[in-house]
């Protein structure tokens, strides 16, 4: 089973609206086949706590106005690794720091990643993880992936 049409739909809305507060290395990954609970989850990183909770906050408004509301919010008040739950889509917020750290994307590599579009990919090229930007973007490891 893949994730749906709604679930890609809302994807590109959350990371559209992380990509427009700078979010970096924005991807989303179908993990409807591993996990019964939600289709995708979209990660992103932020540079600083202040950035983390403003992609929080700009993901939350772009949600709701798409007509999905968050049903579980952890990690506000830290803003390290923020999880938003809208059902179908679960978004990821995490300090570039605990990005690595935890590599998420490590875990779930057997999941397929769910193209995005160019102006919802944040920071740089993440289908690689090598970014564009060398002065502004989180390189991750692309051995994360493997």
């Amino acid at each position: 089973m893949t994730a749906t049409e709604r679930a890609r739909e809302l994807a590109v809305v959350a990371a559209r609206a992380a990509s427009d507060r700078k979010a970096q290395e924005i991807i989303a990954l179908d993990v409807s086949d591993q996990l019964v609970l939600t289709d995708i989850f979209l990660i992103a990183s932020g540079t600083n706590e202040r950035q983390v909770s403003a992609i929080v906050d700009a993901v939350e408004e772009a949600m709701y106005k798409a007509g999905s509301k968050a049903i579980r919010r952890e990690g506000v008040s830290e803003a390290r690794w923020v999880l938003l739950d809208f059902g179908d889509v679960v978004v990821h917020v995490q300090h570039a720091e605990d990005r690595v750290y935890y590599a998420l994307e490590r875990l779930w590599k057997d999941c397929p990643e769910v193209e995005l579009p160019r102006d919802a990919r944040g920071g740089g090229d993440t289908s690689e993880f090598g970014g564009t930007d060398k002065d502004s973007a989180i390189h991750l490891d692309p051995g994360l992936r493997q």
